[in-house]
C-alpha cells in the first residue's frame, strides 16, 4: 500500500522530470544544429573563397596605412592564397561613384570593388542606392569579437544602422598636437583656440573642406558651438539636415571661422589638401599648432622625424568627435566570399593589434579587449608612460562627440565652399 502511494505520488515528478531533460536535449541538440551550420557555412565559404583576386578600395594617402593594408595582403595570401589589390583613392567617392556607374550599366555581378572602405555620408550613399550586400556581418566568425549585442556602435554608422551591410574596422578621435618647446600653453576650447590663433597669427590652419581631415574639425565645430543650445534643437544634428536645422545650427560655426580665418596660416585665404600636408607644415616649423584623426599618427611621425621628440598630444576639453570606420562588399562584388576571408582577417585579434601599434598606425581596436583570452589582451597592452602617445591630456574631461547624421557633411562642406572657396 507505501509502496502503491509513493509510486502515485512519484510519477508526476518522473514525469516532469524526463520532460525536463527532452527540452533540454532538444535545446541542446538546436544550438548544437545551429553551430555546426554555422561552422559549415564559414567552411563553404572558405572553400569558395580560396586562390582569388580581391580588389580593396581603400584611401591611399598615408604611407603608414598602405603599408599596413600590404602586411594584411602577405598574410591573407599565405592563410587563403588570395591576392589582395589595393586600389588606392583620393576619396572614397570614386568607388561610390564605380559601383553606381556600374549598375546603370546592369554589371550586377562582375563588379571591380571587392572590398570598399568606407562610413558616414559614403556609407548612406551606398546604402540609399542599393549598392551594398546586405546582412553578411554576422556569418564572419569574428564578428563576435566586437561584442556586437552589448556594444551597438558597432552596428551603426554616424548613427544609421548599418543591417549587416558593413563590418567595423576601427575607432578614432580628433586628437590636436603641438611642439612643447616651442608652444607653453595650448587652447582648451574652440573659443580659447580663436584667441590663440590672434595671439600666435599663420601658426594654425586647418585643410580644404571637402578634405576628411577638414570636415572632422568642421564637424566638431559646429557640435560644440551648438552645445548651449537646447536638446531639440542641438538633437537635429542627428537627423537629417532640413533647411530649418540649418538656420538655427550652422550660424554659430560661420561666425566662428569668420574670425578665425584671418589669423590662420596665410590668412586663411589658402588651405593645403589634406591631413598630411598640415603635418608636414608642423615638422617644418611653420605651424605650432594641429591635429590628426590617429592619435598615433603622432608618435609615429616622431620615430620617423618628421615631427620633433617634444611634439604631445591632447584632446580639447570641450569634445572629441569620435567615430567608428567600416569595410563593405558591394552587391556585384565579383568575389564576394573572398572578400568576407578578408574581412574576417581584418577582425581577427592579430591584425587588430598590429593595426593598433603606434608605429604600424596606431588605429583603436573595435574588438571587446576585455572578453579576450589573456595572452591575447596583452597584445592591446597600452604603451608606457614614457610613449608620447601615452601623453594624451584631459582624456577623462574631454567627452566623445558622437558624428552628426551622414547628411551634415555634404551641407557643410557644399556652404562652406560657397562662403570660403571662391580663389582659393
Amino acid at each position: 500500500m507505501c509502496f502503491n502511494k509513493i509510486y502515485h505520488i512519484m510519477q508526476p515528478i518522473v514525469a516532469a522530470l524526463a520532460l525536463g531533460v527532452s527540452v533540454y536535449a532538444c535545446l541542446w541538440t538546436s544550438v548544437a544544429y545551429a553551430q555546426t551550420n554555422e561552422l559549415g557555412a564559414w567552411k563553404e565559404i572558405e572553400a569558395r573563397g580560396n586562390n582569388q583576386d580581391v580588389y580593396f578600395h581603400a584611401w591611399g594617402g598615408d604611407p603608414q596605412i598602405n603599408r599596413y593594408i600590404q602586411w594584411v595582403a602577405e598574410q591573407v595570401k599565405q592563410q587563403y592564397q588570395i591576392n589582395l589589390h589595393h586600389v588606392k583613392l583620393t576619396d572614397t567617392g570614386e568607388a561610390v561613384s564605380r559601383v553606381l556607374a556600374e549598375k546603370s550599366a546592369n554589371n550586377d555581378n562582375n563588379g571591380k570593388v571587392d572590398l570598399v572602405w568606407i562610413n558616414g555620408e559614403n556609407f548612406a550613399a551606398m546604402a540609399k542606392h542599393q549598392l551594398l550586400t546586405p546582412n553578411w556581418v554576422a556569418q564572419l566568425p569574428n564578428f563576435a569579437l566586437t561584442d556586437p549585442d552589448n556594444n551597438p556602435a558597432m552596428s551603426r554608422d554616424f548613427g544609421v544602422p548599418t543591417q549587416g551591410m558593413e563590418a567595423p574596422w576601427g575607432k578614432a578621435a580628433l586628437t590636436f598636437y603641438y611642439d612643447s618647446r616651442a608652444t607653453l600653453s595650448t587652447p582648451q576650447t574652440l573659443q580659447q583656440l580663436s584667441a590663440w590663433a590672434k595671439q600666435h597669427p599663420g601658426r594654425f590652419t586647418y585643410p580644404k573642406p571637402p578634405d576628411f581631415l577638414a570636415m572632422s574639425f568642421l564637424k566638431y565645430a559646429l557640435i560644440a558651438l551648438n552645445n548651449s543650445q537646447p536638446d531639440a534643437i542641438k538633437n537635429r544634428l542627428y537627423q537629417p539636415a532640413s533647411a530649418q536645422s540649418q538656420a538655427l545650427l550652422l550660424p554659430p560655426l560661420w561666425q566662428f571661422l569668420d574670425d578665425l580665418h584671418p589669423n590662420l596660416w596665410r590668412k586663411g585665404r589658402h588651405f593645403m589638401s589634406s591631413g598630411l600636408a598640415l603635418r608636414r607644415l608642423m615638422g617644418d616649423g611653420e605651424l605650432a599648432l594641429a591635429f590628426t584623426f590617429s592619435a598615433a599618427e603622432v608618435p609615429a611621425a616622431v620615430a620617423r622625424f618628421d615631427l620633433p621628440d617634444s611634439t604631445r598630444s591632447y584632446r580639447m576639453r570641450d569634445g572629441s568627435l569620435s567615430n567608428i570606420h567600416f569595410i563593405a562588399i558591394p552587391y556585384n562584388a565579383a568575389h564576394p566570399n573572398s572578400a568576407k576571408l578578408v574581412i574576417n582577417f581584418l577582425l581577427s585579434p592579430k591584425a587588430q593589434a598590429k593595426k593598433q601599434q603606434a608605429s604600424v598606425w596606431g588605429d583603436t581596436s573595435v574588438l571587446a579587449i576585455p572578453q579576450l583570452p589573456a595572452t591575447q589582451q596583452l597584445w592591446f597592452a597600452p604603451p608606457t608612460e614614457s610613449h608620447p602617445s601615452a601623453n594624451i591630456a584631459n582624456q577623462g574631461s574631454s567627452p566623445a562627440l558622437s558624428e552628426p547624421h551622414p547628411s551634415w557633411t555634404n551641407v557643410i562642406a557644399a556652404q562652406w565652399l560657397q562662403r570660403y572657396g571662391v580663389m582659393r
